[in-house]
């Protein structure tokens, strides 16, 4: 682990109530691998490939994102090779743009803006949290919210199941273990209904999907209209107002967390910005909770990576 990166995380968990472990953080149960090249990610779904005027990485995390690479490129052989033929005579913000309009999670490197980061916590004592999030980012939020003594439900949607249990059962446990659970289908009306009853009690919501997806659900900005103090934990890959698909190991890169090796970038660990942006929700929710103000806080993955990045000098 990169000892910079391990020291900064340390001061930032030492705004929570209660102790969490740096490498409890930041890596995922299972067998776990720093790195299987220099550019190839953690889990193998993501690459840095060399642009033509600077570094992009491609996340093939879905079967969809590798059936678009031809659509992408022009070309129809292995995927790989493919990307790295046409990335190398292409712009890297235009690959990007490109890429982004098929919505593939696709980033440029040191793209992002650094996040402001919470200076100071409060008390989740009295919150009571609904976490609509899956994956990493956004149940690590409620997690440690729930660890800090707020309730919190826990929404699982039927349709759309969150992976994490069966891939990462250890992880799940810690994430999810001291929540409530729900078990909705939120393509019925029943469904919806339900989840707005859970909604109206609540103090705070957090979700990891964009707008367009939660706005099926009823989610929308019209939502802090009338629930004013509600606080919104709005988590997606480069912010509320982008309608950019991400992942972990890609919005490190676009906020330049990258480690340097021979003049070439490497990922610097496992799906960064995924737990630097679970932590951050959680302080950023502290926060407001303890000044006593709603609204919607927007964390950009790619703007939190970027913000650790200015802190450790990347």
């Amino acid at each position: 682990m990169n000892a910079a990166l391990a020291d900064v995380v340390a001061g930032r968990l030492g705004l929570l109530p209660f102790a969490v472990g740096v490498c409890q953080l930041l890596e995922r149960d299972g067998p776990h691998i720093a790195a299987r090249s220099r550019g190839t990610s953690a889990n193998g779904a993501c690459r840095l490939l060399s642009a033509a005027d600077g570094w992009v990485a491609v996340n093939l995390a879905r079967d969809d994102d590798i059936d678009l690479v031809t659509a992408l490129t022009g070309l129809s052989g292995a995927a790989w090779d493919d990307l790295e033929a046409t990335v190398q005579v292409t712009a890297a913000d235009e690959f990007v743009a490109r890429g982004a309009e098929l919505h593939m999670p696709i980033a440029m490197l040191g793209e992002a803006a650094p996040l402001g980061l919470a200076s100071r916590t409060g008390s989740a004592t009295n919150l009571r949290v609904v976490d609509l999030s899956v994956l990493w980012a956004g149940p690590l939020c409620a997690g440690l919210l729930a660890q800090a003594g707020a309730e919190v439900i826990r929404i699982e949607n039927r349709g759309r199941p969150d992976p994490t249990p069966t891939a990462w059962p250890g992880l799940n446990r810690w994430l999810n273990g001291a929540k409530s659970i729900v078990d909705l289908d939120l393509s019925t009306a029943a469904g919806k209904a339900r989840l707005g009853e859970e909604i109206a009690t609540a103090d705070v919501i957090v979700t990891s999907a964009r707008a367009r997806a939660l706005a099926s659900l009823g989610l929308e900005d019209q939502l802090l209209n009338t629930r004013p103090g509600l606080i919104w934990a709005a988590i997606t890959a480069h912010g509320w107002a982008v309608d950019r698909v991400g992942f972990g190991d890609d919005c490190a890169v676009a906020g330049g967390l990258v480690a340097w090796r021979e003049g070439e970038p490497q990922f610097l660990g496992d799906a960064l910005a995924d737990p630097l942006t679970g932590l951050e929700a959680a302080l950023a929710v502290l926060d407001r909770a303890q000044q006593g103000h709603g609204g919607r806080i927007d964390l950009a993955m790619a703007r939190t990576a970027a913000a650790y990045g200015e802190l450790i000098g990347r």
